[in-house]
């Protein structure tokens, strides 16, 4: 069974994932972006939006760094008193973007929500499982202490080895079940990247950048203009 969650899983997820995605941008470019209900609720959508996507960005940029770097991350956190504002600073953050992701699921629930009727299957799936996933990462964070630490001689050992096409899952084998569903669990977010809107994260205005200036000019005249032009 550990073969198949830690080795089968993965790969399939990262295989599906690739593929899948270059399919749907050269097939279906259309779709390859999020699907913006901004003008429909834009003050719930503010309030679930930025906590989601500032708080996981910086989780995401943790887990990376630990991952790519564990020399650099094993000094930075072999400080007690660092490793402990670190752990504090997780945590805060996952509970932040827990919240976010709550307001964007409850924001979804009523009959009447005009953000609903743009929610497909797959929306549903997804919000589920990063809810779950975020939720699993905050309860590791309680219960599974200095997590931080420990991540570096279990998780990431396990990814390099993922990576180097020599799998071995005995790093992880032995962690926790909760532990285990948050690290399965992402790689099946992985897997349904190119079938949901989760293909947004590649379509960043970069070219923003270095693209002309565009002059924006509101088609509207000014509210005492068009007071006294009606008076007149």
């Amino acid at each position: 069974m550990n073969a198949v969650l830690f080795i089968v899983v993965p790969y399939v997820a990262l295989i599906l994932a690739i593929l899948g995605g270059l399919y749907r941008y050269y097939t279906n470019r259309f779709t390859y972006s999020s699907l913006s209900s901004q003008l429909l609720e834009n003050r719930r959508l503010f309030w679930g939006s930025v906590p989601w996507h500032y708080g996981i960005i910086l989780i995401l940029l943790a887990h990376l760094f630990a991952g790519l770097f564990p020399t650099a991350a094993r000094y930075v956190l072999r400080d007690p008193p660092r490793l402990l504002a670190l752990e504090l600073a997780g945590m805060s953050l996952g509970l932040f973007t827990l919240f976010g992701i709550a307001v964007l699921i409850f924001r979804r629930l009523p009959a009447n929500s005009m953000a609903r009727t743009v929610t497909s299957v797959m929306d549903w799936i997804l919000l589920a499982l990063l809810a779950a996933q975020v939720a699993a990462g905050v309860g590791i964070a309680i219960f599974a202490r200095w997590g931080s630490l420990w991540y570096l001689d279990t998780a990431a050992p396990w990814f390099w080895s993922i990576l180097s096409l020599q799998p071995d899952a005995g790093t992880v084998a032995v962690l926790p079940a909760f532990v285990q569903f948050h690290m399965v669990n992402g790689f099946v977010i992985i897997l349904l990247f190119p079938f949901t809107r989760l293909v947004h994260i590649f379509t960043v205005p970069v070219s923003y950048l270095w693209r002309p200036y565009q002059v924006v000019i509101w088609n509207r005249r000014p509210h005492g203009r068009a007071n006294h032009s009606e008076t007149a």
